[in-house]
């Protein structure tokens, strides 16, 4: 899973899901990285609670904002 949430990650650093957008379903992202979704569950969580991803209910899961100074 660390490999998963380097890629996730790295992915949100170089712009390919910039702040404000939405993730793709854990259906698609389990079908791109070939794990379970209860993998990618775990992975969304984990970023969730680092402050990288935020949940919007009945939306979705959305990159979150950086931080305002």
């Amino acid at each position: 899973m660390d490999e998963l949430l380097a890629d996730l990650v790295k992915k949100i650093k170089d712009g390919a899901y910039p702040p404000g957008s939405q993730l793709p379903s854990g259906r698609a992202l389990a079908d791109e990285y070939d794990v379970s979704q209860s993998t990618i569950s775990r992975a969304v969580a984990r970023l969730r609670e680092q402050g990288v991803l935020v949940g919007r209910p009945g939306r979705g899961v959305f990159v979150a904002e950086p931080a305002r100074r």
